[in-house]
């Protein structure tokens, strides 16, 4: 037996949301899609938002542009930006405790992560940051992710995973994974591990230097 909830990030996007949103409908899984503000930001866009909030998903901010990791932007305030014109675009849609997720190059977990604006203004804005502990590269290999998946979330208790809903992510193979999972004997959940979440509610859970530059 083991946990696994699930996240998808970069999205929304035309064509696939939708069809992620029905597969997960199907099975009565709840997830978060944390939404790259300028793909929101067009009516089609934040209608797919707006769906995936009424199906009961969380909705949480992956910055505007997901363009450069904050922690290598040479203009470190532009963080602040990109974290506020996504919550701002959310609105009512974003979950309550506006849940944030860094841009990680590549689901890296290191400096690049965050910056010193950025930690200020999601602490002081009382913001959840969200990380991961399960990266199969779905968007870099559509058709070989699952058995890296499968092998990340049967290795441990509970994994929080970063999967993708654009053009080049889970979709062909997601019903795969869901149904391999639950014969493995899998646990969908919506909440995160606490090892995962390093700030809540604007306060510093756990030790977060690693990630800021």
């Amino acid at each position: 037996m083991f946990d696994l909830t699930l996240t998808f990030d970069n999205g929304p996007t035309p064509g696939v949301t939708e069809k992620v949103l029905d597969i997960l409908a199907r099975r009565g899984i709840k997830t978060t899609f944390f939404v790259v503000g300028d793909k929101a930001a067009g009516p089609e866009g934040l209608e797919l938002v707006r769906h995936a909030h009424a199906q009961g998903h969380w909705i949480g901010n992956h910055t505007w542009t997901h363009s450069v990791p904050f922690g290598e932007r040479a203009e470190p305030d532009s963080a602040v930006d990109e974290i506020r014109r996504t919550q701002q675009l959310l609105g009512e849609l974003a979950e309550p405790r506006r849940l944030f997720r860094p841009f990680g190059g590549g689901g890296n977990l290191d400096r690049r992560l965050l910056n010193q604006p950025a930690v200020d203004h999601l602490t002081a804005g009382g913001f959840t940051c969200v990380l991961w502990n399960a990266v199969p590269r779905d968007w870099d290999d559509p058709d070989g992710w699952v058995d890296r998946a499968v092998g990340q979330c049967t290795s441990q208790p509970w994994s929080l995973m970063v999967l993708h809903d654009i053009a080049t992510g889970a979709l062909a193979r997601l019903e795969e994974f869901l149904d391999r999972v639950a014969a493995a004997g899998g646990r969908f959940r919506q909440d995160f591990p606490e090892d995962c979440v390093p700030i809540v509610a604007g306060r510093v859970m756990r030790p977060i230097a690693d990630y800021v530059a």
